[in-house]
């Protein structure tokens, strides 16, 4: 994991460098202080040379004056590194969630992913900028201190640093406990995101049910939780800092009883002595550095371990030696196609589609009728490869599906299904999802066939207005024919309609059925409806069960046949 995090300096080790010159310069301005004070104090003063004495306190002037600079450097320009690292970090993963099957997102709740891109990686640019800076500091001042106090006295130096390794064990001691009460705090506020995302989205169904209550009471329960975790983690951090203090504090008595001492006996002068108790602030120093660089370690290192978690998963897949069509006909053969859902509290459960067999011809319009739970939704979710069959294979023109680049096969297939999901931008912008490249021209002819062009246009901004979160200003009907739109934009020979106007009222479906019917032309479609009145002009009708191929058929063949489509069809029709 450290090769990774260690990666991403990589484009800035030129800003790195100077980062660390910078902060290497500032421990050489503190470690020569005391040195002067020293000479300052044995020399200067009883020897009444004011000459050096001002020069002395003019060059400490302009030193003074050169760490601040330096500071302002490591401060402002370390932080930028530090945030051009996270923003590569935050890119990485969003690049890698694109490429995520979607059996990741069915088991990953969308706030958790939220607080792993944006919570998560603010740590770790903490720790990219300061922990190499505040290790290199630590090292730099305890080599120099000790150094300088070696060559003062080597007893007395000796005395007072063996208080070092007590200081390093009880770090590394406390590390581990550290560590894992971090970790639970970063997973229970991921969690206490994921209940607030759910909430907010689903704000209008507790206002519709009168909710609030028991809303109330999930988020309280999640953030008792983040309560409880983040008390252990400070818990640990108070144990940590208070022993740090006490050591510190223990090793500044060491000092001034050895010191004191040694004065008294005349092992050293006064001059000395002072440099040495100067020095103890030195030493304290990179103590307090290393205080701050542990806990930047346990937030930083314990957000990057998150990050590369998500980093770690599987990628959907790609063909060694893509099969690449200039023009797909749209035949869809399914060859004893089994499939189960198999994420986390589904395993072992049994197949949704279970030795499927079935072929589409291309240009026809096909309807998957049938019982909840048959696997129609499931089926159409397997066509473009959102997920991956167990057995069996589906063919496009007689080409396996997986032997197609993803990119390829989901650009011959256009989907429109029963929940439109609209993004939070223009109307223009939702369409032209369809097509990236489109003219204007071209997204105002593809609205003006999903029938909604005339309602844009009595709109006060247009095609620049914003649709809300999720389409929230648009009716059903409305966010139903962009989306129609969008596919018209897209022009796939190959047209999947899932449940596409289930969620309408019998008027708007009869409206959008002329769309939909003029969408549908000299592809091959595939139509999922409960609504039977919506596919009786279908080519062929499959019933579906969880059995599998329960009939197939025309409309007035499955009728005279009088099985299971019959007893649907009558059943919603009847007076």
């Amino acid at each position: 994991m450290l090769r990774h995090f260690i990666s991403y300096y990589k484009p800035y080790k030129g800003l790195f460098a100077l980062d660390m010159l910078a902060s290497l310069l500032i421990a050489a301005a503190d470690l020569f202080y005391p040195m002067i004070a020293r000479n300052i104090i044995n020399d200067y003063v009883p020897n009444r040379n004011l000459r050096l004495l001002i020069i002395w306190l003019g060059a400490l002037l302009l030193i003074y004056f050169s760490k601040m600079l330096l500071n302002y450097f490591v401060q402002y320009m370390g932080h930028v590194m530090g945030t051009r690292m996270q923003g590569d970090m935050r890119r990485d993963m969003f690049r890698h969630l694109q490429k995520l099957p979607l059996s990741f997102f069915d088991e990953n709740k969308t706030g958790n992913i939220m607080s792993r891109i944006i919570n998560d990686l603010f740590d770790v640019s903490e720790l990219a900028h300061h922990g190499p800076e505040n290790l290199f500091l630590c090292v730099v001042m305890f080599i120099g201190s000790f150094t300088i106090m070696g060559s003062i006295n080597p007893i007395l130096a000796l005395i007072i640093f063996a208080m070092v390794p007590v200081i390093v064990l009880f770090s590394l001691k406390m590390r581990g406990r550290m560590h894992k009460a971090f970790k639970e705090s970063r997973e229970q506020i991921a969690e206490v995101n994921a209940e607030v995302e759910t909430s907010i989205a689903g704000i209008r169904v507790s206002r519709a049910y009168v909710s609030a209550d028991h809303e109330n009471q999930r988020f309280d329960l999640e953030n008792g939780r983040y309560v409880n975790v983040r008390s252990n983690s400070y818990k640990a951090m108070g144990q940590f800092h208070s022993g740090m203090g006490f050591l510190s504090d223990l090793l500044y008595l060491i000092a001034l009883a050895a010191g004191g001492i040694f004065f008294y006996n005349g092992w050293i002068d006064s001059g000395s002595f002072a440099a040495f108790v100067l020095y103890i602030s030195m030493v304290l120093k990179p103590i307090n550095s290393l205080v701050a660089l542990i806990e930047q370690m346990q937030n930083g290192m314990t957000g990057f371990h998150r990050f590369r978690e998500i980093m770690e998963v599987a990628q959907e897949t790609e063909p060694e030696n893509p099969v690449k069509k200039d023009k797909v006909d749209g035949r869809i053969t399914f060859d004893h196609v089994s499939f189960r859902y198999d994420g986390e509290g589904m395993k072992g459960d049994k197949y949704v589609i279970d030795d499927l067999s079935l072929e589409l011809e291309s240009g026809k319009t096909v309807a998957l009728v049938g019982p909840s739970g048959g696997g129609k939704t499931t089926l159409c979710h397997l066509i473009p490869r959102f997920y991956e069959l167990e057995r069996g294979t589906i063919s496009i023109d007689g080409v396996d599906i997986r032997d197609f680049k993803r990119e390829d096969l989901r650009r011959a297939i256009g989907i429109v299904a029963q929940d439109v999901f609209l993004f939070n931008c223009s109307i223009r912008e939702n369409i032209a999802y369809g097509n990236p490249d489109a003219t204007d021209e071209e997204i105002m002819e593809a609205a003006k066939k999903a029938n909604i062009h005339d309602y844009i246009m009595t709109l006060e901004q247009g095609y620049e207005t914003n649709v809300g979160e999720r389409g929230i200003k648009l009716s059903g009907g409305q966010k139903q024919r962009i989306s129609i739109a969008r596919v018209f934009l897209k022009n796939p020979p190959i047209l999947i309609l899932d449940e596409a106007t289930s969620a309408l009222d019998n008027v708007t479906e009869m409206m959008l059925q002329q769309s939909l019917e003029e969408l549908s032309k000299g592809r091959t479609v595939v139509v999922v409806a409960h609504r039977l009145s919506t596919v009786k002009n279908a080519d062929e009708i499959v019933v579906l069960t969880a059995d599998g191929v329960e009939e197939r058929g025309t409309h007035e063949e499955l009728l005279a046949k009088n099985g299971m489509y019959a007893t649907l069809y009558n059943h919603q029709f009847k007076q």
